[in-house]
């Protein structure tokens, strides 16, 4: 009896333009985490984010659309939260938002298509820790890895990228991703479940 595929083996059969898809949707979805962090420090760093996130989203609409890599991540680098100069636990999901959008952006520009399962790993990275922060389980080892892994957070997120993933295997048309685009934007609500709504 043959084994189904499993996560990470079907994000690496996806064609480059269906990884970036893929890890470009992660991305927004933890955009709202980055806003809220800007929010708090009453700065504007997060446009510079929505902008990075928009010119990913084009890319996807538009192959003839020529980015310059090295100006964005620039940019990214710019606003990238350092965690030793904020005494707030919400500096880590913003940085990992920055992160994720600066990892599409270098996997297209060095053409290592597989770093972007890095961004799948890097968003629920960020639910582990935040279920870590919030629940504070005294737990270690296996029974710590098994109490996230059965939280409702971590589920939802499981849940979530599967879902995102079988959407890009089905190779969504130019409306089909807009309309993605939308609903994760009108939804607003993070990884985490931080909403700015």
């Amino acid at each position: 009896m043959s084994k189904a595929p499993g996560f990470f083996s079907r994000i690496k059969a996806l064609s480059p333009e269906g990884k970036r898809l893929f890890a470009t949707a992660l991305a927004e979805r933890m955009l709202p985490n980055f806003q809220l962090f800007c929010a708090a420090l009453d700065n504007n760093d997060h446009a510079q984010l929505q902008s990075s996130l928009d010119l990913l989203w084009e890319s996807c609409f538009s192959r003839r659309l020529k980015l310059s890599y090295e100006l964005q991540l620039e940019k990214l680098e710019a606003i990238t939260p350092e965690p030793d100069d904020h005494d707030m636990y919400g500096v880590y999901p913003a940085m990992d938002a920055v992160v994720a959008v600066s990892t599409i952006f270098i996997a297209m520009q060095q053409k290592i298509e597989d770093d972007l399962i890095n961004v799948s790993k890097l968003s629920s990275s960020t639910v582990t820790n935040y279920i870590e922060v919030v629940e504070e389980p005294e737990l270690d080892g296996k029974a710590l890895d098994d109490f996230i892994f059965a939280h409702e957070m971590m589920q939802q997120e499981k849940a979530i990228q599967q879902q995102l993933l079988e959407w890009v295997e089905s190779e969504p048309g130019i409306d089909d991703i807009k309309e993605m685009r939308r609903d994760i934007r009108q939804a607003a609500i993070s990884n985490i479940g931080i909403s700015l709504g």
